[in-house]
């Protein structure tokens, strides 16, 4: 059997913002750093999924955004094909940029509003490849098919089509150029669960018939471990688990791990039952970035740590824990990882 070849490597890669005199950081005297993307490694194979999963903000867009160069990283470094990239100038990139293509998450805002479909696949087309009219239509009609897509919607505006409809002229767009690689951000977000299903089984299909790799990034857990090979785990930028995608899923070694599963189940228990109160067992808000934090970053939030009578260890700031091998090509970055 042909070994596959990385395709992908993502090497301590960091995406700091920096927040100076504001109302957030008033009498402070100096700026506060947010660690949107903190040190997160990982690599991807060809034809292969990395699902990417973890609540808002904890940084899984930036690091699809960082990697496509829509957002410049802080440091690090990222393997595109063998070829570090971040150093690349704009015009040294360019050529790679039919390669590495996203399915953004707000397809409102990313297909524009005025241009019929036709016309948005048509300038897709002709970006990085020179064609006559002709072979421009024959690409149309031959992305249509691959994505499902009437013919009769190319007259459409964006605004006439259904939320699986965009999503299809999204991956369409990102097919255009000729990608190898897609960042499919929330790709299933905001769709009813049937036309959840379609969406995942056309990337399952273009993946097997196109040889393609995906970074799939969502919040939905069990969403990503229909989809994926691998899954990454991230929490306040960094990554704590990092595993196969059915080992993740029903056999987490990271509390947060453990946590995000438990919300979704108590989630879709609430569907079918009496809603509960806010503040229950998987409601967790929106992390305080003000609220200092050293050490494990879970933490605060970590059933474990308080279980264990919250031991010096996962607070200090020199014991962060680091991601380490438990076996089963599995990592997890815990002081005391789940049996």
């Amino acid at each position: 059997m042909k070994m596959k070849k990385t395709i992908l490597e993502v090497v301590n890669l960091k995406k700091y913002y920096h927040q100076g005199r504001g109302p957030f950081s008033l009498g402070r005297g100096r700026q506060r750093t947010i660690p949107a993307v903190d040190d997160v490694s990982f690599y991807l194979k060809e034809n292969e999924t990395l699902g990417l999963v973890g609540e808002s903000g904890s940084g899984k867009t930036t690091v699809g955004k960082t990697i496509l160069r829509l957002i410049p990283a802080t440091s690090g470094e990222i393997f595109f094909d063998g070829k570090e990239i971040l150093s690349l100038s704009a015009g040294e990139f360019h050529p790679l940029r039919k390669d590495m293509q996203m399915v953004f998450q707000d397809l409102d805002a990313g297909l524009n509003p005025k241009m019929r479909v036709q016309a948005i696949l048509k300038e897709a087309v002709r970006v990085h490849h020179q064609m006559s009219s002709p072979e421009v239509d024959d690409r149309i009609r031959t992305l249509l098919e691959q994505v499902n897509l009437k013919e009769s919607k190319l007259g459409n505006f964006p605004h006439e089509l259904s939320g699986g409809e965009k999503r299809r002229v999204g991956i369409a767009r990102a097919l255009a150029v000729g990608a190898r690689f897609l960042v499919a951000d929330e790709p299933t977000s905001g769709l009813d669960v049937s036309i959840q299903a379609q969406v995942v089984n056309l990337l399952k299909d273009l993946q097997d018939r196109l040889g393609l790799s995906y970074l799939f990034i969502s919040h939905d857990l069990r969403m990503v471990e229909l989809v994926s090979h691998k899954v990454a785990v991230m929490y306040l930028g960094r990554i704590v688990e990092l595993g196969l995608a059915g080992h993740i899923a029903h056999a987490p070694r990271h509390p947060y791990t453990r946590s995000l599963w438990s919300s979704l189940v108590t989630k879709e228990s609430r569907e079918v039952s009496a809603p509960t109160s806010p503040g229950s067992s998987g409601d967790w808000g929106v992390f305080d970035f003000e609220r200092s934090f050293s050490g494990c970053r879970f933490a605060p939030r970590c059933p474990v740590y308080q279980e264990q009578a919250r031991p010096d260890i996962c607070t200090d700031p020199v014991s962060e824990p680091q991601l380490y091998d438990v076996g089963r090509a599995h990592k997890v970055a815990c002081h005391f990882p789940l049996s």
